[in-house]
């Protein structure tokens, strides 16, 4: 599900600074920042600092990609806010800039959504009613800024890929009960979990885990056409937060929101706790995490829970499983089966079902490969076509797959399946100059 959640869209994760009294990698570790208090003070923590870099915002990298919703903006920093006890944070602003603290966790259909806290240069004193993570934001473009944690906030267990150890984690997880919740960081992600469905998994390879959700990462952006670090087409900088939010509406099993998080209850937490589920059958966080990587441009109202599912089908592909338009209804006919019926029944493709409409864009895959929905992603980058209604969108859908193909699909499109193309649409088209396809690809089937 792709809902706007209930509050304004608030910020989501990112990487630790870097404490001044240990060395660099030691300092992003939480194991390090935290399992140097002894077990007997365990439910406290030493003064850290955070080192902060100010970065783009979450909502000028979603205008880079084209997409329809952004990452998230929090430094994570391995702490918990206690309710209602008053916690001291000392900030040094030399640049001018100030970070912002924001206490809890993103829960828009929950009791309890984000609290948010603007801080000045100097020491600053808080007092959260619930209680929750501790997260920064610092905005802007290379400023720096230093936060030092004071009195009151207690350790929150933290693995993060590549430096903490298990056991570390696990002594975290022991040893800091008053955290009402974990997190499992990597390059490009967040995880945050409840700590009773922390303690439940606690047994998983926390490293494999993290670096399944790497895969999956990775294959959304690699379809997505983004690489590396620099420029338009450069991999978002931000990293994408799932979190183990409270309550969903009726009838969703998860959500993605435009406030930059991906909402997982405790019903479909294993989602994102559960190495094994992430590697075979995570549908879930493929499906939500594709909300994330739509571009606007081609996504009519209409394709809302449509595109986002090719990035879920490319991350079925990459982790070898089969592909869930195979998956057989109760008369034993899969989703291709199904499509192609209704379509040769005369079905215009906005009546076609979620899975029927996704089938002719997946055929475009199969024709082409992801080298064809790259170049889509990266041309409308270039582009910024206009897309201020839903018939602009359609149009640059079937506009955009010819060029990256080199073919004229009008008709696969519009005669084939009985697409929405406007006569605008088709004339984009046919300025471009190209053949048809050499075969039909509308019988093209895994």
């Amino acid at each position: 599900m792709s809902p706007t959640p209930a509050r304004p869209g608030r910020p989501s994760p990112a990487r630790p600074g870097r404490r001044t009294v240990l060395t660099a990698a030691a300092a992003a570790s939480a194991g390090a920042l935290l399992g140097a208090a002894s077990p007997a003070r365990a439910a406290s923590i030493q003064a850290v600092t955070l080192n902060l870099t100010a970065r783009p915002s979450a909502e000028s990298v979603r205008l880079r990609l084209g997409a329809a919703q952004r990452a998230g903006d929090f430094f994570p920093t391995a702490c918990h806010v206690p309710a209602n006890v008053r916690v001291t944070l000392t900030v040094s602003a030399p640049d001018g800039l100030v970070p912002k603290a924001v206490v809890g966790i993103p829960d828009p259909y929950g009791d309890h959504d984000l609290r948010t806290y603007t801080l000045t240069a100097g020491t600053n004193t808080l007092t959260d009613p619930y209680g929750g993570p501790l997260h920064l934001t610092f905005t802007g473009n290379g400023e720096q800024a230093s936060v030092t944690t004071g009195t009151g906030l207690v350790g929150m267990p933290t693995f993060v890929h590549g430096t903490t150890s298990a056991s570390t984690f696990q002594w975290q997880l022991d040893n800091y009960p008053s955290a009402g919740y974990a997190q499992l960081r990597s390059a490009h992600g967040l995880i945050t979990l409840s700590r009773a469905n922390a303690l439940t998994y606690r047994n998983e390879d926390h490293a494999g885990l993290l670096s399944a959700l790497e895969t999956v990462l990775t294959s959304h952006a690699t379809f997505s056409g983004l690489s590396g670090t620099t420029g338009l087409h450069a991999r978002n900088p931000l990293p994408y937060h799932a979190v183990n939010v409270t309550k969903v509406p009726a009838g969703w099993g998860a959500y993605a929101s435009s406030a930059g998080f991906m909402g997982f209850p405790d019903a479909s937490v294993a989602n994102i706790a559960s190495e094994s589920r992430i590697r075979t059958s995570a549908w879930g966080l493929y499906h939500e995490l594709g909300h994330q990587h739509q571009q606007s441009a081609w996504k009519p109202a209409a394709l809302t829970e449509v595109t986002n599912n090719l990035y879920a089908l490319y991350a079925q592909r990459t982790l070898g499983q089969t592909s869930r338009l195979l998956t057989k209804n109760s008369s034993g006919l899969d989703e291709y089966a199904q499509a192609f019926a209704a379509r040769n029944a005369g079905t215009a493709y906005v009546d076609l079902s979620v899975w029927a409409k996704l089938v002719p864009l997946w055929q475009l895959y199969l024709a082409s490969g992801a080298g064809l929905w790259q170049l889509v992603h990266q041309r409308i980058r270039t582009d910024n076509p206009a897309a201020a209604t839903d018939a602009d969108r359609y149009d640059n859908l079937a506009v955009y797959t010819s060029r990256a193909m080199g073919r004229d699909l009008t008709s696969f499109f519009a005669d084939k399946w009985r697409y929405p193309l406007t006569a605008s649409g088709r004339s984009r088209i046919a300025a471009l100059g190209l053949n048809p396809p050499s075969s039909d690809l509308s019988t093209l089937r895994e």
